[in-house]
């Protein structure tokens, strides 16, 4: 009943911000869940607005492991559309990872990193000789982040299509201080500002095969800086690919 009360606050909030606008899209963060030194995680996320993201990472010791992250949005061009928007991301980060619980079946991640991207957006109004560009806003900035990752891998595998799954729940939270590095309002130089993001997200993994699982993710952001153009309001709403391999077992004594 609890996690049921979650998600439907989550999604509500969900949808309040994602009417809202934002010259900063939130990309979908790493969340590898490693088990083991030498596991190998690979992720591609996508959503029907154009939004890519992908991940990878590696487990280089026993708890320590370095993950790395890139995004792209482009919502086109579409000649009836008011708003276009185009951004990427790229980042990277050092982190730890351990298991809890009686079963270790909770893995807790935490990771520090730094970013940079940019981003496009223009606002567009109807003419006798079509849309034509009203204000162009452009922005490049620079990110320094830290996230917890915590999951859990449910006891009972779920029988679905005929075969027994295993299922993963986990939610990753970011604080994320995003800085403009430039930013011009038609092509003119204009006052940069800076915000400091909190990003919950939460998503659900379903084993497809032996390391391959596919992975629902949603999740939105608010601002704890009032700012004019970087503020918060982008939801995230994905669905993705995630491969873990390699590492190898600890034998037993």
């Amino acid at each position: 009943m609890y996690n049921r009360f979650v998600y439907v606050f989550i999604l509500s909030l969900t949808l309040f911000f994602a009417s809202c606008s934002s010259i900063y899209m939130p990309n979908v963060p790493a969340t590898p869940m490693f088990q083991r030194k030498g596991e190998v995680h690979a992720a591609v996320h996508a959503n029907i607005k154009g939004n890519v993201s992908g991940s990878g990472g590696v487990a280089v010791g026993n708890h320590i492991a370095l993950i790395a992250n890139g995004s792209y949005l482009d919502q086109g061009d579409n000649n009836n559309k008011n708003n276009l928007f185009k951004q990427y991301l790229i980042e990277g980060a050092l982190g730890y990872f351990t298991h809890v619980g009686k079963e270790k079946r909770q893995t807790l991640e935490v990771y520090a990193g730094y970013g940079v991207g940019s981003s496009t957006e223009i606002d567009r109004r109807a003419s006798t000789t079509g849309m034509m560009p009203v204000e162009t806003r452009t922005m490049d900035f620079d990110k320094i982040f830290v996230q917890v990752n915590y999951s859990s891998t449910r006891r009972n595998k779920l029988n679905i299509f005929g075969k027994p799954r295993e299922l993963n729940y986990g939610t990753a939270i970011r604080a994320s201080r995003v800085a403009m590095q430039d930013f011009t309002i038609n092509d003119l130089t204009s006052p940069t500002e800076e915000a400091l993001f909190i990003e919950p997200l939460f998503y659900t993994r379903m084993e497809l095969n032996r390391g391959f699982q596919l992975q629902y993710t949603n999740g939105f952001n608010f601002n704890v800086v009032e700012n004019t153009y970087l503020k918060a309001g982008n939801a995230v709403f994905t669905l993705g690919l995630t491969y873990n391999f390699g590492g190898k077992r600890n034998k037993k004594k």
